[in-house]
């Protein structure tokens, strides 16, 4: 629930806007102007790229799966930053959360910045976003190095698949979860108390993150860029550990989604963690309370899927997982491709299979079934 104190960094995510994914109207700093206009004119192309070359051929097959009832709330476990792929997969959602172990960062990082830490930030921008422009998703890798730095890494590439979709931030601010799941929206004096008790490391292995943990878990309203009468729409980034253990530890993160009610969900280059057993709660709670879903082959296994009433329809061709996987749910899904008439799929969503086929699997409840075949 709203807090009549929460703290609104609206200013600054218009600038990061303007700075990171060149859209917007926001004013930027005489001596910072030269350094985005270089920026911009090496990534503008890739921008421009996705959004004239992969979305018309993506979306409207994307969209033509999707009944017409469908609930605009979505639920894009292990998501990243990947708010582009949200929008594109689909672009009538009036909600989307995206959860994984990265947190957003903190917004304050662009007020008052150097021309030489903004050259330096955005070059990691462009290095680390390309991927999800070019390849359609985004490496662990990636993401560990945009934990660290000049600029907030996972708001860059929130802003940036607002800009490629023609949308516009509104707002920004920051939550924590209750454990009943209620949003605990954070007012200024919750960030001045944070202000030295830096974000979590959610994976062991990852570089700790360098900003505080007020910043973790962000929500941006955006609308149609221009356009004062369209319907504000709410993207909300959770930071957590979605394997059981982590479940368990933080309860407000599965209590928060179930009280989001029916959901249509998605996941892509999710490393099959839904095929395992350390994350069969949040492989459940899709299973329970989603209607609808599109992944590449680290979605819900079929078995798995068939079991709790669902249709799975495969697109493309899938030989073997691209990355190492649990055997069975890997037997699973080749079953899958193999006891269907290969459906044509003309582009890349997610993971490749080990033999760099694209490929799409479609989860469905039977009474929500169209000509989608």
């Amino acid at each position: 629930t709203a807090s009549a104190t929460a703290h609104n960094f609206d200013r600054e995510v218009r600038l990061l806007f303007r700075a990171v994914a060149c859209a917007g109207q926001e004013p930027l700093p005489a001596e910072l102007q030269p350094v985005v206009e270089r920026h911009c004119k090496e990534f503008e192309p890739l921008m421009e790229n996705y959004r004239k070359k992969y979305i018309p051929r993506a979306q409207p097959f994307l969209v033509s799966l999707q009944p017409k009832d469908l609930p605009d709330v979505v639920v894009y476990p292990f998501g990243g930053g990947d708010l582009l792929s949200a929008l594109t997969t689909y672009p009538h959602l009036s909600e989307v959360t995206t959860l994984s172990l990265e947190h957003a960062g903190d917004p304050r990082a662009v007020d008052g910045i150097s021309p030489r830490d903004l050259e330096r930030g955005l070059a990691k921008v462009r290095r680390r976003v390309s991927g999800l422009l070019v390849w359609t998703e985004s490496t662990s890798e990636n993401m560990i190095q945009l934990q660290q730095g000049d600029l907030p890494g996972q708001l860059a590439f929130f802003l940036v698949g607002l800009a490629v979709h023609g949308q516009e931030p509104l707002g920004l601010s920051f939550f924590d979860l209750a454990p009943d799941g209620a949003i605990v929206r954070l007012s200024a004096q919750d960030v001045s108390a944070r202000e030295k008790v830096n974000a979590e490391k959610l994976n062991p292995v990852w570089k700790a993150p360098d900003f505080s943990d007020a910043f973790s878990n962000s929500e941006i309203t955006f609308r149609k860029a221009g356009d004062p009468k369209a319907p504000i729409r709410v993207h909300r980034h959770v930071a957590a550990d979605l394997s059981n253990d982590g479940l368990n530890k933080e309860p407000g993160v599965l209590k928060h989604l179930l009280a989001k009610g029916r959901v249509t969900a998605m996941t892509k280059a999710a490393s099959y963690l839904l095929w395992s057993q350390p994350f069969s709660s949040i492989c459940n709670y899709l299973v329970s309370h989603m209607e609808f879903m599109l992944s590449d082959s680290t979605g819900i296994p079929p078995r798995l899927a068939k079991s709790a009433g669902f249709e799975v329809l495969a697109y493309g061709r899938f030989d073997g997982p691209f990355l190492t996987a649990p055997a069975m749910a890997s037997r699973d899904m080749q079953v899958l491709f193999a006891s269907q008439p290969e459906r044509e799929l003309k582009f890349r969503y997610g993971y490749p299979d080990n033999a760099r086929h694209d490929h799409l699997v479609l989860v469905r409840r039977p009474d929500r079934a169209r000509a989608s075949n």
